[in-house]
């Protein structure tokens, strides 16, 4: 990686999500009504800083006992080995009662982390919420205790999670909000219009928070935000 894509992936990681789907809407107006997470889920570190990874994909079952063995050492060799890092785990539940036995918790929650995986991204469930390490990021379907007959079926595919069709490598935004999915192609363009609209809400918002705040200093300030450039 060069050391400007470094930087600015480390400008992209300071944004929040919500930001950089505006932004993205912005630059890319054929995104608008795609390439996020639109499901419920719940996160279980809320108060962790935005993450930034490329997409290690994975599907997976735990409803039912699996006829055969998953090779467990590909795996994580595709964890640690199968990309550009750090990486984000997107692993799609196949059950028809997805969230019935958990793949995440105390103990892969810390593997993956030392594989230079950052967080997960499921359908699926994940438990021992305190134990887990405490700097990986679970956006999840459910808690549920139980692993069940927890299996992988395969990994490396594409996956479809919360309503995000994600690709393997895909660079993946996540933070408490929820995911997206940003176009490599557009990394810096995205993160100076995530400033622009910074700047332009920015206007805004100092306007309401003055004293006497009415419509017409509300019009004011939306014409003030149509001649920023």
């Amino acid at each position: 990686m060069t050391q400007s894509n470094e930087q600015s992936l480390q400008a992209l990681k300071a944004l929040d999500t919500p930001t950089v789907c505006n932004a993205i809407e912005a630059v890319y107006p054929n995104r608008r009504n795609r390439g996020f997470t639109i499901r419920p889920f719940t996160c279980s570190r809320p108060s962790l800083p935005s993450i930034v990874g490329y997409a290690r994909t994975a599907r997976l079952r735990a409803m039912h006992q699996p006829t055969d063995a998953w090779n467990r050492d590909s795996y994580y060799s595709y964890v640690a080995e199968g990309g550009p890092v750090p990486s984000i785990s997107v692993i799609q539940d196949l059950d028809e009662m997805p969230g019935y036995g958990s793949f995440w918790g105390e103990v892969n929650s810390n593997l993956h982390y030392g594989l230079g995986c950052l967080g997960v991204i499921t359908n699926g469930c994940v438990r021992d919420i305190p134990d887990a390490q405490d700097k990986f990021q679970m956006l999840a379907g459910m808690v549920n205790p139980s692993h069940a007959w927890v299996h992988l079926v395969d990994w490396g595919q594409s996956v479809t999670v919360h309503g995000m069709d994600v690709e393997d490598g895909d660079l993946i935004h996540a933070d408490m909000h929820g995911a997206v999915v940003v176009p490599q192609d557009g990394i810096q363009e995205i993160v100076e219009m995530a400033q622009k609209i910074f700047d332009k809400e920015r206007i805004l918002i100092n306007a309401s928070q003055q004293p006497g705040f009415n419509m017409e200093k509300l019009r004011e300030a939306w014409k003030n935000m149509a001649e920023f450039h």
